[in-house]
């Protein structure tokens, strides 16, 4: 079986947990939740959702677009990674690769939510990732989080790519591959056809290598972070900056920016908005869509996953995006940056 879309990365169970009051500090632009210590604080409820994450994220989002989808993850055998496969089968996402272990258990992550923001306090285990035997080279891979210490598999999948020209690599950088920086995985850089993050994301992931300046968002600043990244080996980069959208650059050194889609209410919960993005770009790619068509329906999804709590309740079918991009305002467009 070939499949479209194969995701790579760790999946988690979250515990939503809706904060009744919190107090929140704005440290030069910058909104920080604080607490003191030794407050018992009460919360409103507890959500739990299990088979999440930036990759499960992903794979949902292409098996609800129609394509051929399947994950490579670990999971353990309990009760939380059980869910997850339940909640995978019903998507129809395949679990041909997906590694189960007695002795680690599925990681949970705890989410606290106050309005439409929350920090998230994760833990990572210490999975064995091996590249499986493919049947067939898929047409894309998309790699996102996964724990420290894993550099080797960032050159296995790198070699992959290199040696199946035909498979793309669309890369969406974890928590631990943001601090790795660019040169201890430069082989994936260098392999990657599409990478995604978002401004501060960048700028922590070039510091090492380059001057950057904090804390800009003119547009200027983010085509620069852009070029920067390129040369490194990414042919299409992808840079989000909260309200103002996201802006791309191809190989051809030309730059698009492409709005936010209008909330149709206010959002629940902003959890997995830039998965949506992501991954709904590159499932649109692998459909067969030009970038510049690809990046205006990936906006749509993140749209609606803010309605929800969570990060997949709210992924949409391809004719649900159709029909939003249809009735979008005309002010809804991808603008090109001489």
């Amino acid at each position: 079986m070939k499949y479209d879309f194969i995701s790579i990365g760790d999946v988690t169970t979250d515990a939503f947990i809706k904060l009744k009051n919190a107090s929140v500090w704005n440290d030069a632009g910058i909104e920080k939740l604080c607490m003191n210590f030794g407050d018992k604080l009460e919360y409103e409820k507890v959500d739990i959702i299990h088979g999440v994450g930036n990759s499960a994220n992903a794979a949902v989002a292409s098996a609800r677009v129609g394509l051929n989808t399947a994950i490579i993850t670990n999971i353990g055998k309990d009760e939380r990674g059980s869910s997850a496969k339940q909640i995978w089968q019903n998507e129809k996402i395949s679990l041909e690769f997906v590694t189960e272990h007695e002795d680690i258990p599925t990681h949970y992550h705890f989410i606290m939510r106050f309005g439409a923001e929350r920090t998230i306090l994760i833990k990572h285990e210490n999975w064995p990732y091996l590249l499986p035997q493919f049947p067939e080279a898929p047409k894309w891979i998309y790699f996102s989080s996964i724990g420290e210490g894993k550099e080797h598999f960032h050159h296995e999948v790198a070699e992959f790519i290199k040696a199946n020209p035909n498979t793309k690599l669309a890369f969406q950088p974890g928590t631990f591959q943001i601090a790795l920086g660019i040169k201890k995985i430069k082989k994936l850089y260098e392999n990657t056809e599409i990478f995604f993050c978002n401004k501060e994301e960048a700028e922590r992931i070039l510091a090492p290598e380059e001057n950057i300046p904090q804390t800009q968002s003119s547009t200027e600043h983010i085509i620069n972070l852009i070029k920067l990244i390129q040369k490194n080996g990414p042919k299409i980069v992808v840079i989000t900056d909260g309200p103002r959208g996201a802006f791309a650059g191809n190989q051809n050194a030309q730059f698009y920016h492409i709005p936010m889609y209008p909330d149709i209410a206010p959002p629940k919960d902003r959890t997995g908005a830039g998965d949506a993005f992501s991954s709904t770009v590159v499932a649109f790619l692998a459909k067969g869509m030009p970038l510049e068509d690809a990046l205006l329906r990936g906006p749509i999804n993140s749209m609606n996953v803010v309605q929800y709590i969570g990060a997949q309740a709210g992924l949409l079918s391809t004719d649900e995006i159709e029909r939003l991009l249809q009735s979008a305002p005309a002010c809804y467009n991808i603008t090109t940056i001489a």
